[in-house]
């Protein structure tokens, strides 16, 4: 860990009114905790990506690091059994009040480090409500950060979820979470969210995986990931820099 770096859930308050200052960034890792990502990833499988991400960002620049979030909008995924989705307002709104509350001690700058597709559709209009109360919320989109590792690595012919990509990216990162044993092909091209019903609206798939995930090693995972991290810590000194909403004038 960087010296400076803090996680704000191992602090007492006194430490808390330190760290929590005007010039601080403030962290907070987005993961699915309970999410469907096949027969061979787990459940948890985003929320160890938000952790894995995390700590190398802890290792590489000054930041305070907030509790995770486990639970937001991931709509696409409610057929499979243990996969949860919060309604699109409450997402939004979990992430305005974890900013409104931290905001009132110092800090103006937030970076969610986001694992999620859709979650993105509850933190822009959340970023959005921060700014009119002069509080900058950026956060990561996972479907820019590493792309040119991530076409480079991957052999599949289209896929997103549970795919040879993040199989890999999991391979690297906790290879004893992954099961190679079950880890299948699985690809209808579709739009919308994934589906177990043959003709359903949506892309179908009876396992859970869009792509190939018996493509995955951990060669490629170890690609992406590098190329994740840099994405992010370069988001963030964009954060740092980045003036502040005029409302905070």
């Amino acid at each position: 860990m960087i010296a400076g770096s803090v996680q704000l859930e191992r602090l007492t308050w006194v430490e808390a009114e330190s760290v929590l200052t005007p010039d601080a960034v403030v962290l907070i890792p987005l993961g699915a905790a309970a999410k469907e990502h096949g027969p061979h990833l787990r459940l948890n499988n985003d929320w160890a990506i938000a952790q894995y991400l995390t700590r190398k960002v802890l290792e590489a620049v000054k930041v305070v690091v907030a509790p995770g979030i486990g639970y937001h909008y991931f709509p696409a995924f409610v057929e499979y059994p243990g996969s949860v989705t919060l309604r699109l307002e409450t997402a939004r709104d979990l992430v305005i009040d974890i900013c409104m509350s931290l905001a009132a001690f110092g800090p103006r700058r937030f970076y969610v480090l986001n694992t999620g597709v859709s979650t993105v559709l509850a933190l822009r209009p959340a970023a959005d409500a921060l700014a009119a109360r002069g509080l900058l919320l950026r956060y990561t989109d996972i479907r820019a950060v590493g792309r040119g590792n991530v076409a480079g690595a991957a052999e599949q012919e289209g896929g997103s979820h549970a795919d040879e990509v993040e199989t890999s990216l999991m391979l690297f990162i906790e290879p004893e979470a992954v099961d190679m044993v079950k880890a299948v092909r699985d690809y209808h091209p579709g739009e919308g969210p994934l589906t177990r019903r043959r003709g359903a609206p949506g892309a179908y798939s009876p396992t859970g995986v869009h792509g190939d995930a018996t493509l995955a090693t951990w060669g490629k995972g170890r690609a992406v990931a590098h190329a994740m991290v840099s994405a992010i810590l370069a988001d963030i000194a964009r954060l740092r820099s980045e003036p502040l909403p005029a409302a905070a004038r």
